[in-house]
């Protein structure tokens, strides 16, 4: 159902980027009513899962009237209004749920038009969506108010207190205004009374007892009617107006307890109703007298800055005050009198430990010790925290880090250089000691050997020496120790040695804690590794969730019943190799039904059950995945393919002798098919070849297990990830190249002994299992000689070992020279005209910036294999290897509250071309949690429909917060009901939009509401 020609959008480079980020959310919408919908007739009325459909379908809605996408918003809305009607309890049977699917289908061809700028031609739109909506709208109707209201309060817990709150009261404030709105005003007071006690006896019977206070309040305030009555009375009926719309959104416990007026004559009116200090027991005048505080001797006055009383006062020690005695008593009272209650805890404050409501709390001297879950609860609010990140942004951090582990690599090498060296230098110190050593005993026997010289000839030479001064003959030589030049020298020598001594100790420990820097930075590498990793996962049901819906329509198409099970769909895959298992996958499945499933009389005749069944699984192996595509059918009809490669041209003798391993093989041969005829599902013996060619650019391999009359079950095998694998490091046919580990089974030394020859192949015996040995040499010929490898560090097999190759249920063997060890590294695509070798697919590069081709195993396997078919003895050559400044203090701060990130970046755009700075919140709860933590904005730009807290919760909370008053709260929103607008305005909104809307709109009332000082509702 490919649209024609179609027309494009206009695109604005500022929004582009968030257009298409809406268009990736949309499509995780699609996913989630396709989820939702499929298997909907068979499940029964499922609230719950209409629900989902139905959240999604509004998504969508809104969120492509805010990016400009008219006709996905239309077709959303429709889809919405009919699935709005399902769920007032519209049975679903088969052909309803197909018909809704295809409506998601439109869904799904508007979003990838739109992904390429473009819209749908009104032609597409009449013989392809209105035949759908059309056949949607003869089996549901159309939406009636009624069941949207049904639905509303529903949503409020069908709760009859809003049933009667927007009758009862809705009649009784109606009159009261009719009386505000008429010149005379007639029997306005009486009016008021009588509605104040109505109300009061309603909230009774609905057991309402802060909406009973409320109205108490009311009634006692008119009683005493301290201001001129239109004035007040206005004040009065835009009160209950916020109550009952509070009771219509089912916010019961943020109704208000008592009504409070803004003019400034209630707070004296308050201040009269306040006790007397007498009351208390306390007498004014000692409580402020001078010598209420005790006078101490010894005492000076205290005279300290601000900034040491913030770190003295807690120190200092207070004495008994007499005068605040009776304060004390009577803070003991209250105690006792609380002491039998129980409260909750007082919890620390945290944005994720807020009710949904807020409760009247009685506040406490101490602030009691965080319950035993919060901070549980806590880190897990935090845990489930997300952010959407493009795939390019993660493809360039593998990247990074696939640099970081490179030069990791380069710096262990260095640490093992300084190693070596530091050895080397121990050695010539410790050398160096023995020289000392030899010197210290050469100079002492030279020393006693002076010592026999006669005292006459010594000191006629110290005489003559100017170095020995006169009083020095006064002593003889064993009353006075005497130096000279050579002693000087060689003790010289020593201290230096010493010296020498140290700083090599002192290096050693420089080098040991490089060496532990190193070890730490590799266990971090490591995590950060994992981390990565487990980032660029997805789990494995993002992929297979495509398949149901497609094996359904398969099924009514060639009138198969076939169940499709998933297993393992919390499997984490990494996303790269997830996207390029996509047609494989789907080729396989295809490949399932068409040629292994049989038709429904031909299962009953052999005594199957039906439907049958197609299983994906998905799990993990070592450091592989693995991935099964089983089913019971037929099998793989091995005459077939007999019969397929005669006509292929392929050699009989060799058909009849070939294994069933060889002959299933043929299936992934580019052209090969066994269906007769040529259909849309198969027949043109392309789709196992893409298997094939797009599991070999993974490193993957697959194979294929059937039984006749059973089932056939494909097992894929591809690596974890694909950006950091730890391979061998071995020398091959004079070559330093990379082997995978997760390829090689086993490292042994080779031993020629164990070398058979059978039919001009080489075989091996291990452990009495007999493989093939391939020999890289005899394939590939390198013309000119080449220098014998040199590393920084010596092999640590110098000798010629054996790699065996595990290739599913086979094992070959490959010949090494030399082996240099295990290491992590990152691959790297070879970007060059000449393409490397067969069974090699990139490379890698090594800390000393050596590049290593790596060893594609299961490639190079199937390449030789072939190549020994086709001519044994053949010895082919190789191809080749190959910020601006701050403004935020001359900025208007306006917060977004929405929960969808592309509108709130879409808004944030908006208003910040305009000149206005944003911050952004996900939902109501976040928004009261930044305002009561100090955000200071001048406007809210709110949603409705939100998680945790909605629109209608935020207005109802926000003006119990210590925030300002009159803070402008702008509602932009899809729903364009009265009913909605009006509940909207009663809580406190100051103006309200629906989606789409004009930018100049919104941006004009903006303006006028942040420099209006008391802004009036829109």
């Amino acid at each position: 159902m490919v649209p024609p020609k179609s027309q494009l959008i206009p695109a604005n480079d500022g929004q582009e980027v968030v257009r298409q980020q809406f268009l990736e959310e949309a499509q995780d919408y699609l996913e989630a009513m396709e989820t939702g919908l499929l298997g909907l007739s068979q499940d029964g009325q499922n609230r719950g899962r209409v629900d989902g459909v139905l959240r999604a379908a509004h998504s969508i809605k809104g969120g492509a009237a805010m990016m400009g996408f008219t006709q996905l918003s239309d077709l959303a809305h429709r889809l919405e209004d009919f699935l709005k009607v399902i769920r007032a309890g519209t049975p679903v049977e088969i052909d309803l749920e197909q018909q809704l699917l295809r409506g998601v289908d439109c869904l799904q061809h508007l979003i990838s038009l739109n992904r390429q700028g473009m819209i749908a031609p009104q032609s597409w739109l009449n013989t392809q969506v209105d035949p759908v909506i059309e056949q949607l709208q003869a089996r549901l109707g159309d939406l009636q108010p009624e069941s949207e209201i049904a639905l509303l309060s529903e949503d409020a817990g069908g709760d009859m207190r809003a049933l009667l709150f927007e009758s009862e009261v809705e009649g009784c404030l109606q009159r009261l205004e009719a009386v505000l709105a008429s010149p005379e005003q007639l029997c306005l007071l009486e009016e008021l009374k009588i509605v104040a006690q109505e109300l009061e006896g309603l909230g009774q019977m609905l057991e309402l007892p802060a909406f009973i206070s409320y109205c108490a309040s009311v009634s006692n305030l008119l009683e005493h009617q301290p201001y001129p009555l239109a004035a007040i009375a206005t004040e009065i009926v835009q009160g209950w107006r916020r109550c009952q719309a509070m009771v219509l959104v089912g916010q019961f416990q943020a109704l208000p307890e008592r009504f409070i007026s803004q003019p400034k004559a209630t707070d004296f009116m308050a201040l009269e109703e306040l006790p007397e200090l007498s009351d208390l027991g306390l007498d004014a005048e000692a409580l402020f007298a001078p010598d209420a505080v005790p006078d101490y001797p010894g005492l000076e006055p205290l005279d300290i800055s601000h900034d040491q009383s913030e770190a003295t006062l807690p120190f200092l020690e207070v004495g008994p005050k007499p005068a605040l005695a009776g304060l004390e008593n009577l803070l003991a009272d209250v105690e006792a009198a609380l002491d039998g209650q129980e409260f909750d805890p007082v919890l620390e404050f945290s944005p994720s430990l807020l009710p949904d409501h807020a409760h009247p709390t009685i506040p406490s001297r101490e602030l009691a010790p965080p319950a035993p879950g919060a901070s549980e609860s806590a880190g897990n609010a935090a845990a489930y925290k997300t952010v959407r990140v493009a795939v390019k942004q993660l493809d360039e951090l593998a990247d990074l880090f696939g640099e970081l582990t490179i030069e990791r690599n380069g710096l262990g090498l260095h640490v093992q250089r300084l190693q070596q060296q530091m050895q080397a230098l121990k050695d010539k110190v410790r050398r160096l000691e023995q020289s000392n050593f030899q010197l210290r005993q050469g100079y002492d026997r030279v020393t006693t050997q002076t010592f026999g010289i006669p005292t006459v000839n010594l000191q006629q030479k110290l005489a003559k020496s100017e170095i020995a001064p006169h009083w020095q003959d006064q002593f003889d030589a064993l009353e006075f120790d005497r130096y000279n030049p050579l002693h000087q020298l060689s003790q010289d020598v020593i201290e230096t040695i010493v010296q020498i001594q140290e700083i090599t100790s002192d290096l050693e420990i420089g080098l040991e804690d490089t060496e532990r820097t190193q070890r730490d930075l590799h266990r971090t590498a490591k995590q950060m590794q994992n981390r990565l990793t487990q980032v660029r996962m997805r789990p494995f049901a993002d992929l297979a969730n495509r398949y149901p819906r497609m094996v359904r329509d398969l099924c009514h198409e060639y009138g198969k019943e076939v169940q499709l099970e998933i297993n393992g769909g919390n499997t984490l895959v990494d996303r790269t190799i997830l996207e390029a298992l996509a047609d494989p996958l789907l080729h396989l499945v295809r490949n399932a039904f068409d040629h292994g499933i049989e038709s429904p009389a031909e299962r009953t005749a052999q005594g199957k059950p039906n439907p049958a069944k197609i299983a994906i699984s998905a799990a993990y192996r070592g450091s592989q995945t693995i991935i099964q595509i089983a089913d019971d059918g037929q099998g793989i009809n091995l005459e077939k393919i007999k019969q397929r490669g005669l006509e292929m041209g392929l050699d009989a003798m060799m058909l009849n002798q070939a294994s069933e391993r060889e002959l299933v093989d043929l299936i992934f041969e580019p052209g090969f098919t066994t269906a007769t005829q040529v259909t849309e599902l198969s027949g043109r013996g392309v789709g196992m070849d893409v298997v094939r060619t797009n599991l070999q650019k993974l490193r993957g391999e697959i194979q294929v297990e059937t039984k006749p009359g059973l089932g056939t079950t494909f097992t894929i095998t591809v690596p974890f990830t694909l950006s950091v694998v730890r391979v061998l490091l071995v020398e091959i046919a004079g070559m330093l190249v990379a082997v995978p580990t997760d390829a090689v089974e086993e490292m042994t030394l080779f031993e020629a002994e164990n070398l058979l020859h059978s039919a001009g192949q080489t075989l091996l015996d291990w452990d009495g299992l007999l493989m093939p040995l391939i020999q890289l040499e005899q394939w590939f010929n390198f013309p000119r000689p080449r220098p014998r490898i040199t590393m920084e560090a010596a092999p640590i097999i110098d000798q010629p070992t054996l790699l065996v190759i595990a290739q599913g249920d086979h094992l070959l063997g490959i010949p090494t020279e030399r082996y240099w060890g295990e290491q992590e590294v990152t691959i790297r695509q070879v970007d060059s005209a000449l393409p490397l070798p067969p069974g090699f697919s990139g490379c890698t590069i090594l800390g000393d910036g050596r590049i290593v081709p790596l060893v594609d195993t299961y490639g190079l396997w199937r390449w030789l294999e072939t190549q020994q078919s086709q001519a044994p003895n053949l010895k082919p050559k190789s191809p080749g290897l190959v910020s601006s400044q701050s403004r935020q203090s001359r900025q208007t701060t306006v917060l977004i509250v929405d929960d969808s990130i592309n509108v709130r970046r879409f808004l944030a755009n908006t208003l910040e071309k305009a000149g206005y700075r944003v911050e952004q919140a996900k939902d109501g709860q976040e928004a009261l949690d930044l305002l009561s933590n100090g955000l200071s904005a001048q406007a809210v730009i709110c949603d409705i429909e939100m998680p945790r807290l909605d629109g209608y919760g935020f207005l109802s909370h926000a003006k119990n917060l210590k925030i300002p008053k009159n803070l402008p709260v702008v509602m932009l929103t899809s729903r364009s009901s009265e009913k909605h607008r009006q509940i909207a305005i009663n809580l406190g909104a100051t103006a309200y939009f629906t989606k789409p809307f004009r930018e100049a709109d919104l941006l004009a009332t903006l303006k006028t509401l942040v420099t209006s000082p008391q802004p009036q509702p829109v």
